[in-house]
């Protein structure tokens, strides 16, 4: 009470004391506001031969000096919950904070350190005479992270306000050199307490800025899919690399009529043109006659479809469909034209940005499985990286692969490519890639035979993703990325100039001598479905 009168407490705060007192041992102090100001922590001082059992202690607080650039990897603390008591002496210190997301969760062992202790010999009114044991604690680790800082910052600003992800893989190794997911949260104000007010502005927020699109975000990859589907009939012989289909702008099975992005169509196209220009009706028949199971079985090996094994909480898997898949989730029969549409990257199929980054990094490093990773070395004191595992071969032919990578050359270097607009100039550091433009509306029949709206007539919700994935250099690929922008338009007018810059930017780098591995970021300290409308 006598505290009270000098710091008033709302019920909720008496409460939530109560039920500390009772939930904590006797001698395991109990907190009763935090992060006080100046003026109270003197009104407490001057009052505290009145207030028995009271005083003030100086807490520690972790700060992220880069807030929301890396809010999504390095994630934030917060206090202990009931449902997180271990046992460990250190949970129950007032103040202490664990990791709840990110890093900082997956990582928290090993940045908290070991608790202390020591034995005091106390008089009878609770002053300690002498100490008869100590046992030092041990500091937290030092987690060295494969983000490069100055590359980060660029994706996440380069991404801005839009609902939209992006991540950088190192195509050799595997380490992920950038991760954003825009828009984000400042972490600061996880490990100083949200109001209420501020929490439910981030949760009703429909551009999620909580969730980390990067890696659970899970969308129709369309035609960022398809070097997925020729690798697959390439394989099978289903197709041959001099194949011709005719595109005359649909394609019709049964009495349905499937669609291709270009009205009146491309024409003849072999794959390599289809890849370049992006033809929905070639990938239509290609996928009728490999099938749904090979199809899925080469995006399994791409990497879709399962968890990646990031060092990240939240993961998710997406999803690849096949008729078994559909029997036990929809109790339903596979149709023939849910594998033409899975053909253009649509229908039931669900990928990650992460997913989508690791596909163009096996593509185009040989044929490899490179799994991503964002930890480079846990230690108590600075050393080397850890020595990346050799990932197996995905046992795919050279010449399909060279194929793929030839022809998503030429959707940036051709002048007939979906990209060209988007390409690097400089050619020691020009880039390959692939455009991907997801519908997220069904368009009728009746707006096709007048005017289908463009994407600036239509409501944010309503607009199309916008996906690119692409590599650099073009001749001895280094750097994988993809760009996924919800509701962006048009793949090649959204996401691939984004995709360009962040190229252009990890290339100028390395080119300056910027180190790709540990940043200053990863020393952490611990303190106390429808038809694709265009490529």
């Amino acid at each position: 009470a006598s505290l009270d009168q000098i710091i008033p407490l709302s019920a909720g705060e008496r409460r939530r004391v109560l039920r500390d007192i009772k939930r904590n041992r006797s001698f395991v102090p109990v907190t009763v506001r935090e992060n006080l100001s100046w003026r109270n922590a003197a009104r407490i001082e001057v009052n505290a031969p009145d207030l028995p059992g009271v005083m003030i202690d100086v807490g520690q607080s972790r700060d992220y000096p880069h807030g929301e650039q890396l809010a999504h990897v390095l994630g934030y603390v917060a206090a202990v919950s009931p449902d997180e008591q271990s046992g460990d002496p250190l949970l129950e210190l007032p103040g202490f904070r664990v990791g709840k997301a990110g890093i900082e969760k997956i990582h928290d062992l090993a940045l908290r350190g070991k608790s202390g202790s020591s034995q005091v010999e106390v008089n009878a009114y609770g002053r300690v005479i002498r100490e008869l044991e100590r046992r030092e604690g041990e500091p937290g680790a030092e987690v060295r992270l494969t983000i490069d800082m100055g590359l980060q910052r660029m994706v996440a600003e380069r991404l801005g306000e839009e609902s939209a992800a992006a991540v950088v893989i190192d195509v050799h190794t595997g380490e992920v050199l950038a991760m954003a997911s825009t828009p984000a949260y400042d972490p600061n104000a996880f490990n100083t307490g949200l109001g209420a007010a501020e929490w439910q502005a981030l949760v009703s927020n429909p551009r999620a800025p909580l969730a980390n699109k990067a890696i659970a975000g899970r969308y129709a990859p369309g035609s960022t899919f398809k070097m997925a589907v020729l690798l697959a009939a390439l394989e099978k012989g289903a197709v041959t690399p001099d194949s011709k289909i005719f595109c005359s702008g649909f394609m019709e099975l049964g009495n349905a009529r499937f669609h291709c992005w270009k009205k009146h169509g491309h024409g003849l196209m072999d794959a390599t043109d289809a890849i370049t220009q992006s033809c929905d009706v070639f990938f239509y028949e290609v996928a009728k006659r490999t099938g749904i199971e090979r199809i899925a079985a080469m995006a399994k090996r791409l990497g879709m479809g399962t968890p990646l094994g990031i060092d990240l909480p939240g993961e998710r898997g997406g999803l690849v469909p096949t008729p078994k898949w559909k029997r036990g989730a929809l109790e339903a029969a596979w149709q023939k034209g849910e594998t033409v549409i899975t053909g253009i990257g649509q229908g039931y199929l669900l990928v990650t940005p992460l997913q989508l980054a690791v596909m163009t990094a096996r593509l185009v490093n040989g044929g490899f499985a490179v799994t991503p990773k964002l930890t480079n070395a846990i230690s108590r004191h600075a050393g080397a990286a850890q020595a990346g595992p050799a990932f197996p071969s995905m046992e795919i032919s050279a010449r399909h692969l060279e194929l793929v990578r030839n022809a998503m050359r030429d959707v940036s270097n051709s002048p007939y490519g979906t990209a060209h607009r988007s390409r690097i100039d400089k050619p020691e550091w020009a880039m390959g890639g692939k455009t991907g433009t997801v519908q997220v509306r069904r368009i009728t029949k009746a707006e096709r035979d007048t005017r289908v709206l463009k994407n600036n007539e239509l409501p944010w919700e309503q607009r199309d993703h916008a996906l690119f994935v692409g590599f650099a250099p073009v001749d001895n690929p280094r750097y994988a990325v993809s760009v996924v922008v919800e509701h962006g338009g048009g793949g090649s007018t959204t996401a691939a100039p984004i995709a360009r810059d962040i190229l252009l930017e990890a290339q100028r780098r390395n080119s300056a001598g910027s180190a790709v591995t540990a940043a200053d970021a990863g020393r952490m300290p611990h303190p106390a479905a429808t038809a694709e409308d265009e490529g």
